[in-house]
């Protein structure tokens, strides 16, 4: 008599198989409940096949193992790392079949690689939660009869959140790590999202809705610059920065591609409802993904080296406290660079938030486009932003290789981030006489020229203190929401005051460029500096 057994091991579920006249014999022997897992915990999943062979069934059992031996297919399956076939003879001579099934497919990629990507893709949901509004505001504001002052002060709102969640996110990213605060600002910002539908006929309860998203968002720069300074080596700093914070280009284009149908087929409030649900959905994913943990939730969850699960929620105060006084703050405030840094990162945010905020509607009004068009576009600037960062991040890595000096390597990315989107809002400014799809391919090349900056700006944080990155990033990003805060609003109230987006939209942004190049210019740099020891 042959006895078939099939065990299917760390797993706590048995299966009952009968095959004709042969006894199967389960053996599933446990000394306490387990819980059931999808997929096992060590991420392997192995069939093992057990046959006890009698002397009168050899030749039987010859040829069933040369059936189940075919299921190597040559060992192209053992090749692919996905499903390996192993054999071997136990104690009592019985021969084992196995195969190991390898899942997810991503699970040997280095760690930074898995963080970096679903951060990168983070970022795209983030744009996607911001741009929705600036086409939204169209039919909002027609529903609502909102002028366009009305609709800059909504649209600035969420500037105000972000700009008060910079340096708590930055101080809370060094203690907790960046991923830890991500999830959470991605959480909070894809459900104020959704709710923006329900309050959007009480103003107060809308301007706060889009406070609790510039919230969510706004703490999501510095948990990225904290995730890229602890994991990035500096010769690959430039692509990560790029990849990461390019997630935003592909989230405008992404977003401003899926909002005027959905607006049209489904109302101006789906916008809302799905994006928000993409966030939650991340949120849900990112569990999986953030310290390589296994796919059942039965082994305790990993925390960053600075924080230990044990901690009492007041030790963990104490430790946030004491690591807030331990900031340098006065060295931060005597160094010209991190000066540089702060006025460069306000001029680069008015040209952006105001073109990302009014774009569309500058489309739709003053080139006479209508929504689907306007939107369609509004997709060109960050659409070939994706292209123009991938090319800068290469420029610039390649010329640190090749041993350049890094602070020259920075001011000549920043330079023609801020001087190509000058040049060009000149000439779209300037009465030429130009048909709208020339002056739409103008901004558009400015505006990519822009991302420039990836490769500029945002390394430099890390270059002068990958210990305080996340801190520096949070200075100066919280200064570079005052554009969004002011220059927003303020870019309405000029429209609905002189009726001219040149004066408007395009002569503030110029000036900010022109003078941001200067600055940085002649105060920049990427030298490390010891901050605690200045302090």
């Amino acid at each position: 008599m042959a006895k078939l057994t099939i065990r299917a091991e760390t797993t706590s579920f048995s299966h009952f198989l009968h095959y004709k006249n042969h006894k199967v014999s389960i053996f599933n022997t446990f000394s306490r409940p387990q819980r059931f897992n999808i997929l096992p915990q060590n991420h392997i999943l192995k069939l093992r096949v057990s046959c006890s062979i009698t002397e009168r069934q050899k030749e039987e059992a010859a040829e069933k193992e040369k059936i189940v031996n075919g299921l190597k297919v040559n060992g192209e399956l053992a090749k692919n790392g996905r499903l390996i076939s192993t054999s071997s003879y136990d104690a009592n001579g019985d021969k084992e079949v196995g195969f190991e099934w390898s899942w997810p497919p991503w699970k040997n990629l280095p760690q930074r690689y898995k963080l970096i990507g679903t951060t990168s893709l983070a970022f795209v949901i983030c744009n996607m939660d911001k741009v929705n509004l600036s086409v939204a505001i169209i039919p909002m504001s027609h529903q609502f009869g909102w002028n366009s002052s009305v609709a800059g002060l909504v649209q600035s709102s969420f500037f105000w959140g972000y700009a008060l969640s910079q340096l708590p996110g930055g101080w809370l990213s060094k203690i907790f790590g960046g991923s830890r605060v991500l999830e959470v600002g991605v959480l909070v910002w894809s459900l104020a999202t959704m709710l923006v539908p329900f309050l959007a006929g009480f103003m107060p309860a809308l301007i706060f809705s889009r406070i609790l998203v510039g919230i969510g968002e706004g703490v999501s720069p510095s948990a990225a610059t904290d995730l890229i300074a602890r994991t990035i080596p500096l010769e690959e700093r430039s692509r990560a920065v790029s990849f990461v914070f390019g997630g935003l280009s592909f989230g405008s284009v992404t977003g401003l591609l899926l909002a005027p149908p959905l607006i049209q087929n489904y109302g101006w409030e789906s916008v809302f409802y799905l994006f928000g649900f993409l966030g939650v959905a991340w949120f849900s994913g990112f569990q999986l993904v953030k310290e390589d943990r296994p796919w059942s939730f039965t082994e305790p969850m990993s925390w960053p080296p600075s924080f230990s699960r044990n901690k009492s929620l007041r030790s963990s105060l104490g430790e946030l406290g004491t690591s807030i006084k331990d900031v340098p703050w006065k060295a931060f405030f005597r160094s010209t660079a991190v000066w540089a840094m702060i006025y460069t990162h306000f001029c680069g945010s008015w040209g952006h938030y105001t073109c990302l905020s009014w774009l569309p509607t500058y489309f739709s009004e003053e080139l006479n486009l209508n929504l689907t068009e306007a939107a369609w576009v509004s997709v060109g600037p960050p659409l070939a932003s994706i292209l123009v960062t991938s090319i800068a991040s290469q420029f610039a890595d390649s010329l640190i290789s090749k041993g350049v000096d890094t602070s020259l390597v920075r001011k000549i990315c920043q330079s023609i981030a801020f001087l190509s989107p000058a040049t060009c809002m000149i000439l779209s400014s300037l009465d030429f006489g130009l048909p709208p799809w020339e002056v739409v391919t103008i901004l558009t090349g400015g505006l990519a020229l822009s991302s420039f900056a990836l490769s500029g700006l945002y390394c430099t944080h890390q270059d002068i203190s990958p210990e305080y990155a996340s801190i520096l990033l949070g200075i100066t990003n919280t200064v570079g929401a005052i554009p969004g805060i002011v220059g927003v609003a303020l870019t309405g109230y000029l429209l609905d005051t002189t009726h001219s987006w040149s004066i408007s939209l395009f002569a503030p942004s110029i000036f900010f460029y022109l003078t941001g190049t200067i600055v940085w210019i002649a105060f920049a740099s990427s030298k490390p500096q010891s901050f605690s020891e200045e302090d």
